[in-house]
């Protein structure tokens, strides 16, 4: 299944121009800080300087103070999940940003975030710019997908 028309097979790369970095998100507050648990070797150690992160799920540490998101069995059970990424697409994200590709995985991912867009749109259209009480849930659900939240 071809999810991008176009015919050189790398041009869905170009779609990809996320707003916020792994680092950047992770300062923000993101996954309850728990996302790698303090499994966090594999990646920069800058990365983690000003992080947001702990062992266990904590809300409060979540930009918005609100959870949002289904839970990682749940994205298990849709088929979301993948064996090069067993923590899901934030760790792709980071992997990615380190520079690994897999072409068909790096392609199903970047659709998935290109259409995750709906939700900025959602926020654009309902809430006054910069009202960053409106629609919580939803901000912080674009920052777990690296669209800035601040819109």
């Amino acid at each position: 299944m071809k999810l991008f028309k176009k015919k050189n097979k790398e041009d869905f790369y170009k779609f990809f121009k996320p707003q916020l970095t792994p680092k950047k998100m992770l300062e923000l507050g993101v996954f309850g800080g728990s996302y790698f648990g303090l499994n966090i070797r594999e990646y920069p150690k800058a990365w983690f300087k000003n992080a947001r992160i702990n062992k266990n799920f904590d809300v409060n540490l979540n930009r918005f103070k609100v959870k949002s998101g289904l839970s990682r069995k749940e994205w298990q059970d849709k088929g979301w999940i993948f064996k090069q990424d067993p923590l899901g697409w934030f760790q792709w994200y980071c992997r990615f940003s380190n520079g690994r590709r897999i072409h068909h995985i790096d392609e199903i991912q970047i659709k998935r975030w290109k259409n995750f867009r709906r939700h900025v749109v959602a926020i654009e259209k309902n809430c006054e710019p910069l009202d960053l009480n409106c629609r919580r849930k939803q901000r912080q659900a674009i920052l777990q997908w690296a669209y800035s939240p601040f819109i």
